[in-house]
């Protein structure tokens, strides 16, 4: 296949066209050239800017394209209505994050989504992604019917993640010593390795399926607990010097001390809040049903530790697993750390 990626060099986007490219397709990137130009020399480059110069992709055509770097509405219908006739299928890689209520478990594709009561607004923050996304959906299906395929992951893990919020626990449990968790070690958690999306969304794209899916594993149900019981045996592996101890802290007591849900403690979100508790459990078995498949965590977090390895070497660091330059974006810093830990245990 002639395989169109609108971005296609960071995360899932790499994923994909290092899939496809695997494949045998012919694969076409349109970006700003301004991360990973030295990625994928084999594949076709157009340079440009999705919002306002879109002139290099007219009077070109591709069985499909795959659009990783749409979050405001007027600009993937900018793409989607110029690829509308120089393309079979458009898949747009949309969010979990798009339903309106996740007060309520076992969510499917059928669930209303996210308003904005001003639809012009295209500043994305955490109160507006969600419904952004969901307009950009809008955007895909109204301009390409029947050949839309909005494809709706949860929290997409692995190497080369810049988000840091699965890596931060791997990352950590291979640092060792006493590791803070918040309570309950039931909690559920759905992720997906970045890996698995990129190769069952080309499969898709294959079929020329259409539709919605949401996409989160792993198959069978995933707790907190037994995702850093993974990592602590991964790190027996991966970093024989681990001596990673965990300390299940009190939710209560994480809130009275200001530690932020998800970007200061990732995966956490707090059982007191009704509001959220969807998130992690929605129904993937429509996705799963075309034959999503998930790779064992513990391969996920193997492979996301040397990855983590490999770019603080890079950067200059000694290749030790959690030491280095490299700062992560999300999780508790070492000190910030250390204080609640020595607050929890002098708790009267």
């Amino acid at each position: 296949m002639r395989l169109l990626v609108l971005g296609g060099t960071v995360f899932l986007g790499r994923h994909l066209v290092g899939e496809a490219l695997a494949r045998g397709h012919q694969v076409t990137l349109f970006n700003r050239g301004q991360h990973g130009p030295e990625l994928f020399p084999e594949a076709e480059r157009l340079r440009g800017d999705r919002d306002g110069d879109l002139e290099a992709l007219r009077g070109r055509t591709w069985d499909a394209a795959i659009d990783t770097s749409g979050y405001v509405p007027r600009v993937v219908r900018a793409s989607a209505e110029l690829l509308a006739d120089a393309v079979g299928t458009y898949a747009f890689v949309s969010s979990i994050s798009v339903y309106r209520d996740f007060s309520r478990i076992g969510m499917d594709e059928t669930a209303p989504v996210a308003t904005l009561e001003d639809e012009t607004t295209e500043e994305v923050t955490g109160e507006t992604y969600g419904a952004l996304k969901a307009l950009c959906e809008r955007e895909v299906e109204r301009t390409l019917p029947g050949r839309a395929l909005i494809v709706r992951p949860g929290l997409i893990v692995g190497p080369h993640d810049p988000t840091g919020r699965f890596t931060y626990w791997p990352t950590r449990v291979a640092r060792g010593g006493e590791v803070l968790a918040p309570t309950p070690p039931e909690r559920p958690v759905q992720i997906i390795d970045g890996r698995d999306l990129a190769a069952w969304m080309l499969t898709m794209v294959e079929r020329r399926a259409a539709g919605v899916y949401q996409a989160a594993g792993p198959a069978e149900p995933l707790t907190l607990g037994a995702l850093l019981d993974t990592c602590a045996e991964v790190c027996r592996t991966e970093a024989a010097d681990s001596d990673a101890r965990i300390t299940w802290v009190d939710e209560a007591f994480l809130q009275e001390h200001g530690v932020g849900p998800w970007v200061e403690l990732p995966l956490w979100i707090p059982s007191s809040d009704e509001s959220e508790r969807g998130l992690d459990a929605v129904d993937c078995g429509r996705a799963i049903g075309t034959g999503l498949t998930f790779r064992p965590l513990s391969e996920t977090v193997r492979d996301t530790l040397r990855w983590d390895v490999a770019r603080r070497a890079a950067g200059g660091s000694a290749s030790a697993v959690g030491s280095g330059p490299v700062r992560m974006p999300a999780g508790l810093e070492p000190a910030r750390e250390e204080e609640l830990l020595r607050a929890w245990h002098e708790r009267g």
